[in-house]
């Protein structure tokens, strides 16, 4: 009987070896405002190419968010993942950015995926609703965060949170001086609500995610991949280039892309130095360090950009991750 046992657990390692290689994916929810930097539809692209995160909700979060959620819409629908939720947040203004010419004439009411005209109780549903582990990613001003924590404050309990938000000891291109970074400046109380909330936050601050972008053959070699995922992203890039009079060219790279670094926080943090810091939203918009601050991890500074920036490459050159059912 022992040597039948055996066999039969021998014969398993195999199975048992590919469940532990390929791990179920982590339920996500995205919180964006999609629209005003290209870097949110890069940062949505490589959510889409990840096996290891499984897109369940998107939420358009700052100013004009209807416009912001023609635009999740229509690229949805466009890479083959018009199954997903998209979510109207908060809408303060008609700013919807550069990018909102390229879904102008979109029509909500025909995404397959169905739209959710109150984005904030979406995402508790969907919190709430989740077995197990869950993260949310929040890409932007906030202003549905600081109301799904006065709906919802449970939530707290059941969410992991990765951001692209501050600026800690560097600024914008690397300078020595940290800046009031502008997911922050633009809407302090939200970014207080983000920082102070007791749930687990990982954040890529301007350290790290200010320093990100492609260019030469690494961009050249993606811009000519065939696939719908980086026909699309390279379609909203140059719309976004003309309508907000860019000075970057779309052909020879990419702009600073900060968000994609808070989805691969998500995945992986091996290539960044992390450090917990106390840390806090000051009233002009910036990012401090506080001994009474709840601590927040933080990603500080590369290990390998370059390693980074051809593992960001290389998944969107892969595509759009099939699932089951999709």
């Amino acid at each position: 009987m022992r040597y039948f046992i055996f066999g039969m657990l021998t014969c398993l390692l195999p199975t048992l070896a590919a469940v532990a290689e390929n791990p179920k994916p982590v339920p996500v929810i995205l919180d964006t405002d999609i629209g005003s930097d290209i870097d949110d539809t890069w940062a949505l692209s490589l959510l889409l190419a990840c096996p290891e995160l499984d897109l369940k909700l998107v939420v358009t979060d700052s100013h004009n968010t209807v416009g912001r959620a023609k635009i999740v819409a229509k690229f949805l629908e466009s890479v083959g993942r018009a199954d997903i939720p998209v979510g109207i947040g908060i809408q303060f203004d008609d700013n919807a950015g550069p990018q909102a010419q390229w879904a102008a004439d979109y029509d909500l009411k025909s995404y397959p995926g169905g739209v959710h005209k109150d984005g904030v109780q979406a995402m508790i549903d969907r919190i709430r609703d989740a077995a197990g582990p869950m993260y949310l990613i929040v890409l932007g001003p906030c202003p549905n965060i600081p109301e799904m924590l006065k709906r919802a404050p449970d939530v707290v309990n059941k969410v992991k949170v990765f951001a692209m938000s501050g600026s800690v000891r560097l600024g914008y291109n690397g300078r020595a001086t940290p800046d009031a970074e502008y997911n922050v400046r633009d809407h302090i109380a939200a970014a207080r609500a983000l920082y102070q909330a007791e749930w687990d936050l990982t954040i890529a601050p301007l350290d790290t995610a200010g320093l990100v972008y492609l260019a030469g053959n690494k961009y050249q070699t993606l811009k000519q991949t065939a696939n719908p995922l980086i026909q699309t992203l390279l379609e909203n890039y140059r719309v976004w280039a003309k309508e907000g009079r860019h000075s970057i060219d779309p052909e020879t790279r990419s702009s600073t892309l900060f968000d994609p670094v808070a989805v691969y926080l998500a995945i992986d943090q091996s290539l960044c130095v992390m450090q917990d810091l106390r840390l806090k939203v000051d009233d002009k918009g910036y990012t401090v360090e506080d001994a009474s601050a709840r601590i927040i991890h933080a990603a500080m500074s590369w290990k390998d950009k370059e390693k980074f920036e051809d593992w960001l490459a290389t998944r969107l050159m892969n595509g759009v991750v099939v699932r089951e059912g999709n």
